[in-house]
């Protein structure tokens, strides 16, 4: 005869494995600490603006997403590796989140706590500018700026060379359902060799913007475009990935009847995750 099949473990066992675990999680988030504080220790004043680093934290959010199985949804686990990124970067160099709550307060908020949790210490500011150029006075902090509402040409202040420039978009993972769903560029100083150049950000201004030439443009980048009274044209914001070229937007322009004034490279970020309603991803 068969064996019958073996009891299921009781719940008391069950939940003694799950304070295991929890335990074990515990003393690895106090040993990647000790850890921070050696590196802390070794680093000393050798840093150059802002901690963070975009190419490291873009890397690492890739690899989670690509492991990830199972019941937990992959937002919660983004929002815990995210808060201990920036709480561990805090803890190396403290610094403070400027956000531009123009368009509203809740949802910036929202963003913020949910990418930068609650030991970073949060300020709100009632344009973009003044949350860029909070950031442009300080080593290390950074600007949260709405990534598709403007009503003032705010990347213009990162231009300058030693100006803080944009270094990532969030969210990193995009579904229609995201808790923390805000479009933001994240804007500071960090060094060169720690950016990731996946999509170019740059301040393009032109002369000869109308509803003809946006059309133009818009399979080619993702383009921000606001009143520039001082070419009597535009100032765009104009995000560009590895298959496109800036070179392509002049063109575009160009044969759309319009000209480019002036053009910078104002920052970069990582291509972002589309996730789908089943957990899946794909860049």
């Amino acid at each position: 005869m068969p064996k019958p099949p073996p009891a299921p473990p009781s719940l008391e066992v069950l939940r003694q494995e799950i304070d295991s675990i929890d335990e074990q999680v515990h003393r690895l988030l106090m040993a990647r600490g000790d850890i921070i504080d050696r590196l802390i220790q070794v680093k000393q004043t050798q840093e150059v603006g802002s901690a963070f680093r975009p190419a490291r934290e873009a890397a690492m959010m890739r690899r989670l997403v690509e492991r990830h199985r199972g019941i937990l949804p992959i937002d919660t686990i983004e929002s815990i590796w995210r808060v201990i990124i920036s709480t561990f970067t805090y803890v190396q160099a403290p610094f403070s989140v400027h956000a531009d709550v123009s368009i509203g307060e809740s949802a910036m908020r929202d963003s913020a706590r949910f990418h930068f949790g609650f030991v970073v210490p949060y300020v709100s500011h009632f344009s973009a500018q003044a949350a860029v150029e909070a950031t442009a006075r300080s080593k290390g902090d950074l600007a949260l700026v709405p990534a598709a509402s403007s009503r003032t040409p705010w990347w213009i202040a990162l231009e300058a060379e030693g100006a803080p420039k944009i270094i990532a978009r969030l969210p990193f993972l995009e579904r229609a359902d995201h808790p923390a769903a805000l479009p933001v560029f994240v804007v500071s100083r960090v060094a060169d060799s720690a950016m990731v150049t996946e999509v170019e950000t740059w301040s393009v201004r032109v002369s000869g913007w109308n509803a003809e030439t946006a059309r133009a443009l818009s399979p080619l980048a993702d383009i921000v475009a606001v009143p520039d009274t001082a070419f009597d044209g535009a100032a765009l914001l104009v995000s560009i990935t590895g298959a496109g070229s800036l070179e392509k937007i002049r063109t575009a322009l160009i044969e759309a009847g319009a000209s480019v004034r002036s053009q910078a490279l104002v920052g970069s970020h990582a291509t972002r995750y589309t996730v789908a309603p089943n957990g899946a991803t794909r860049p």
